[in-house]
This record gives C-alpha cells, structure tokens and sequence, in this order.
C-alpha cells in the first residue's frame, strides 16, 4: 500500500511551516528591539549616575575644609552664628 500526497498537502503544510516560524522570528524580534531599547536606556541612567558619582566625590572632597564646610552649611541649611542676622533673598 502506498501513501501518496498530493500538491496541496505539500502546499499547505509548507504553509504551516512558514507561519510558525514567522510568529517565532517576530516574537524574538521584537524581544531583541525591546531589550535594546532597554539597554539604551540603562546606559544613559548609568552615565548619569556616573556624573552624579563624580560631583558627589568632588562636594566630599571640598567638605573636608572647615572653611568650605561652613560656607556650604550657611549656604545649604541656612545656618548662622548666634550673634549675627541673615538675609535670604531669592
């Protein structure tokens, strides 16, 4: 007994075949365009981040200076002497 196929089971089960691994490839694809973007935006929160690091180091720095301390408190938190009398203009 033999089993013959004819033209159109080839046709359709070539289709099948097809429309699969489109819907595989696409969801893929798509994942790779979203992880990218991901990526992207990582790397832009880690550069900012970065200089975030590097201006935070520099004000640490500088505030191992009492004078710079000091200027900083006043500056920052409004801090005065007991004796004088300080006016914020904004």
């Amino acid at each position: 007994m033999k089993i013959t196929f004819s033209r159109r089971f080839w046709v359709v089960t070539t289709a099948i075949v097809v429309l699969f691994t489109l819907v595989f490839v696409g969801q893929n694809l798509l994942h790779a365009l979203e992880l990218k973007g991901d990526i992207a935006r990582l790397e832009e929160e880690q550069e900012q981040y970065m200089e975030k690091i590097a201006r935070d180091s520099t004000l640490v720095e500088q505030l191992r200076h009492d004078d710079y301390l000091e200027e900083y408190a006043r500056e920052q938190f409004h801090m005065q002497h007991p004796d004088e009398e300080v006016f914020i203009i904004k």
